[in-house]
């Protein structure tokens, strides 16, 4: 996963950063509500404690809430003024299906699940953010507190919409934050266009005809017909797409044969692709069939063709991403306030920018010096078994939350 470079220290940016004396103060029962949903993941669409939690959370600080949009989401409104103008912030609550390889005392207690992306800090911040909001109440207009679930995979954010999302709750901009290990604690990034890709997903089945693999030239093997279409496949890249516009094409699974004395009857490729671009995915895609089609017809053996589209590209909107710049550099100073690199990583977060315009930043969550006795030997990177979230950032980041709605709902 690559990562946007760190230019300063991110233990002094983080001490210089203007925080909110508040959510310095309650940084202490933060964490030990970020630990506490790390202990206890859940995954998509089954994230019924945590958006239990949350829903309390908010209601004892008089909050109303809306709940079941995608199932087990979590909607927060704050009013306040009588402007109509409303505001937008998203946290995603679901965990992943890996085992923790950490052992400190908040690792996970079901085996199988993990929070190894962040999103139990992603959670607290946005709650952290939610209580400041409801005390302090700065602001001239709405703040819709969106807990999403399902966002690794489940597209969650997209159910939400289907759901009734912007219909019930009307907005004019819409913003997300996701933490990013090796960009330093205390700093941030963002960026106008495109800053994750389109997700998708492929399977080519190739159907030839069995036989004995001493007696090649009576069957029609499909193996050397899908080696031929891994390699044709990279030329798609190489020579129809553009150089200067990004894609990924991998081929990562390869099935076929269940025994070494027999040509099987099919073989079987999956893989992904990743665009920034819907109109170079299209163009992909549509190679990709016919590479797949006309290599099969010249070995004489047919096939199928099926590329799913799971997420579009993450497009970070002009006029929110230079809001949410303004607003960064007022809390940590302009150097602190990094150019996104964009990722291949994808972000249903998509679906929300394709709806209302927006912004998706990223916060640094540090190198992983911050976790304690009983990490796992692995680093400290997204989807690792041994990532733990920083919860020095906490107050940072629900510091940008606030300060990002009094921006966006200033008072007149």
């Amino acid at each position: 996963m690559t990562n946007p470079s760190v230019q300063n220290d991110g233990d002094s940016a983080l001490a210089q950063a203007h925080l909110l004396d508040a959510l310095v103060e309650s940084a202490p029962a933060m964490g030990q509500l970020r630990r506490d949903l790390h202990a206890h993941p859940e995954l998509c669409f089954e994230e019924f404690r945590t958006a239990d939690l949350v829903a309390e959370q908010l209601t004892a600080w008089g909050i109303p809430v809306h709940r079941g949009l995608g199932k087990t989401g979590v909607v927060g409104i704050i009013k306040v003024g009588t402007s109509d103008r409303a505001i937008g912030l998203r946290a995603d609550m679901d965990a992943l299906p890996m085992q923790e390889k950490n052992t400190f005392a908040h690792a996970s207690k079901h085996a199988g699940k993990m929070h190894a992306c962040g999103h139990d800090g992603h959670t607290a911040m946005l709650l952290a953010a939610a209580q400041q909001l409801a005390l302090k109440r700065d602001f001239d207009g709405t703040v819709y507190l969106i807990f999403q679930p399902a966002e690794e995979g489940g597209g969650g954010g997209q159910v939400m919409i289907q759901d009734g999302l912007f219909d019930l709750f009307p907005m004019q901009s819409v913003y997300g934050m996701h933490n990013w290990p090796g960009l330093a604690a205390g700093q941030f990034a963002v960026s106008p266009g495109p800053v994750m890709a389109s997700y998708n997903t492929f399977s080519v089945i190739i159907r030839g005809k069995g036989c004995h693999a001493a007696l090649p030239h009576m069957g029609l093997d499909p193996i050397p017909v899908a080696a031929q279409m891994i390699l044709a496949f990279q030329t798609i890249l190489t020579r129809n797409k553009k150089p200067l516009d990004s894609g990924v094409l991998s081929v990562t699974m390869v099935h076929a044969g269940e025994a070494t004395n027999v040509v099987p009857d099919t073989c079987e490729l999956r893989g992904t692709v990743r665009t920034f671009s819907l109109e170079v995915l299209d163009l992909i895609a549509q190679r990709m069939e016919e590479v797949a089609q006309y290599t099969s017809k010249a070995f004489g053996v047919e096939c199928d063709f099926e590329l799913t589209r799971t997420y579009p590209p993450t497009v970070n909107h002009a006029g929110p991403a230079e809001v949410a710049r303004r607003v960064m550099q007022g809390i940590v100073g302009t150097a602190n306030v990094l150019e996104q690199e964009p990722a291949m990583t994808a972000e249903d977060f998509a679906f929300m920018l394709q709806a209302v315009p927006g912004c998706y930043c990223f916060i640094g969550n540090g190198t992983g010096d911050h976790r304690v006795v009983g990490h796992g030997a692995g680093p400290c990177t997204l989807h690792n078994a041994s990532y733990d979230f920083n919860d020095d950032i906490l107050p940072l980041g629900a510091t940008y939350w606030v300060r990002l709605v009094e921006e966006c709902l200033k008072r007149p």
